[in-house]
């Protein structure tokens, strides 16, 4: 269980990086007008949303095999969970599933649009707000321990 741990741990590294850039680049694209290029702006879209659900599904085994995730609130109750344990019960997992799913909205509204900025304005809203809501849900204290 340590090594998946490990791996969700630092793949959340890269996920993160790479919702920044394609935050970022979908909003200097839109910005500046650019074209949506399909070797750039396509894959680096895709990529992110394709490694952001390989995250989610590595925490969802976390979320049902680990002490911290079901089995912490199957034995505990959820008034028994202190704060820590409650984010990393409930919170975390909640709050990142709302996130994916929002970058999926996001991935999927941005192929129905014909235009650049279409493209641009969806993947730089919902992958933002996807972005915004796995920062306030991370674990910051085991991060830096």
């Amino acid at each position: 269980m340590e090594i998946v741990q490990n791996i969700h741990s630092y793949l959340a590294y890269i996920v993160l990086l790479l919702l920044f850039l394609a935050v970022a680049n979908a909003i200097t694209g839109l910005l500046s007008n650019r074209i949506f290029n399909l070797h750039k702006d396509f894959r680096l879209s895709l990529f992110t949303l394709i490694l952001a659900h390989i995250q989610l599904l590595i925490g969802l085994v976390l979320f049902f095999m680990s002490p911290n995730g079901l089995n912490a609130i199957q034995e505990l109750g959820m008034g028994g969970l202190n704060s820590a344990a409650r984010l990393l019960a409930v919170e975390h997992p909640l709050i990142n599933i709302i996130a994916i799913a929002l970058i999926t909205i996001g991935w999927s509204r941005h192929k129905k649009f014909l235009d650049a900025k279409g493209k641009f304005k969806s993947i730089a809203i919902f992958y933002g707000l996807g972005l915004l809501l796995i920062l306030s849900r991370i674990p910051w204290g085991q991060w830096f321990n």
